[in-house]
Formats: C-alpha cells, structure tokens, sequence
C-alpha cells in the first residue's frame, strides 16, 4: 500500500489493534471453564485460557475459537481476541484461512454486550479490518484475501450489512472497485438462484434482498466502469428484473432454467 488512503487505512488498523490489547488487557476464561478433551484439548491447554498473555500456537488459537460449546464464549473471545485479530491481519496464519467462522464466533460471543471500552474496541476492529480489506488488491499472497470474505465475516460477527455497504459505497478508489467486480462475480450466480452467497445465521430472507437491492442500485455502475466482463454486466441487469422476466432472458444461465 503506498496511496494516501490506504495508508490511512493501514494506520487505523494499527490503532485499532492496539485497542482491542488495551481493551482485553488481563483478560482470562471464567475460571470455571471447561471443554471435552477428546473435542477440543487437555487440561494444559485449558488452563493457559486462564492465564492472561500467554500466546497460544496457531492450532490451539483456531480450536479455541471455533469450539462452540464454551460455558462463557465471551470470556474465552476476550481472552484470544487481541492475538487472533493479529492473526486475522497477518495473512499467514490459519485463522485467516477460516475468516468466515471467525464472525460467527464473535456473534456467539455477543460482543455487543460487553462492556462498553470493550464493545467498542471490537467494533472499531471490524470497520477498521473492512477498510483495510477494501484497499487491499486481490489476490493477496493466499487465495483468502478477498474482500467480499472480509464482508462476510462483518456481517456475521455483527448481524448487519448495510453498515459494510455504505463503507464500500463511500469509498472511491480503484481497488475497491476491482474488489466490488470480484465479489460480485462470485456472488451473482448464488443471488440469480435466489440464494445468499454464504452460511449464516442471521436473517437470510433479509440479507439476500438488502445484497442484491444494492449490486442492482448504487453499486451496479461501477464494474462496467473497471471493463468487467460481460456475462457479469449481464447477470447483474438479470438481477434487476422480476423473476419471471429474467427466466425468459437470453442472458438467463442455462442451468438455473
């Protein structure tokens, strides 16, 4: 990243990982907590949960936050947050590989209600981690940095889209836009059918017609813009129509008929 904006992104995310470790700072598991050692890991690894700091390995991290079952998953998020929102940053990790199930784990953990420095922390981290996202090219050294997985772990962790939207809509820069073309090439055939592009938890019905209102308004002009391809430019004026007209469309895909 050299341009001004992504500079300016790259620093809030800086800054905003620092509050998250000032945030959580001492935080530990209940010290009540358990798990199934044949599910998720013994008593040594256990008890490091309610040892403030202590790093865990990646594979510990990962188990940690995807073990649904936790007493307390909140406390358990508070105390791997700081070092798995560094994971999910630095790209290389295995964490990164699984984003999408990161939101969901944030969403078990309902964030929202903890204390408000903590609370604010996280969300701040989200907007922060999406604006990163928008400016950062695709594909990046792994096949996961993508941006429109960054939308979805937002959207889970959070259980809103439109906040995720507005950003993109507000942000006028030419990754962003190549981004948009990406995401939207990999979504339109699941929204033709219909379908929202990924698992979740939350309001299907409601995400599904919020995401295709807005690759259908404001959003449609600017892959035509960036030379998208045309079946793309095709599929998202198909998206535009009432079901019955985009059935009798020539441009309708042969195996959604």
């Amino acid at each position: 990243m050299t341009d001004t904006q992504a500079r300016r992104a790259e620093i809030r995310l800086g800054a905003a990982l620092e509050g998250l470790a000032v945030a959580c700072h001492g935080a530990t598991a209940h010290p009540g907590e358990h798990n199934c050692e044949c599910h998720w890991g013994g008593a040594d690894e256990l008890a490091l949960l309610k040892v403030p700091g202590v790093r865990l390995d990646p594979d510990l991290l990962r188990r940690t936050w995807q073990a649904p079952d936790w007493s307390d998953h909140g406390s358990v998020l508070r105390r791997i947050l700081p070092q798995l929102a560094g994971a999910l940053v630095d790209g290389r990790s295995e964490s990164f590989r699984h984003r999408d199930g990161i939101g969901e784990s944030l969403a078990r953990g309902r964030w929202q209600e903890w204390p408000l420095h903590q609370a604010a922390a996280v969300r701040e981290f989200l907007h922060a981690f999406w604006a990163y996202g928008l400016l950062t090219p695709a594909p990046t050294p792994t096949p996961f940095a993508h941006a429109h997985r960054t939308l979805v772990l937002c959207v889970e962790a959070s259980g809103e889209l439109s906040p995720w939207l507005r950003a993109w809509d507000a942000l006028e820069h030419p990754v962003a836009d190549r981004n948009l073309v990406e995401a939207a090439d990999s979504w339109c055939y699941d929204l033709l059918g219909e379908e929202l592009p990924w698992n979740t938890r939350h309001d299907r019905a409601g995400l599904l017609t919020a995401l295709t209102s807005w690759l259908t308004g404001h959003a449609a002009a600017r892959p035509a813009a960036r030379g998208a391809p045309d079946q793309l430019l095709q599929h998202l004026r198909l998206l535009g129509l009432p079901l019955p007209d985009r059935w009798d469309d020539p441009h309708w895909p042969r195996d959604l008929r």
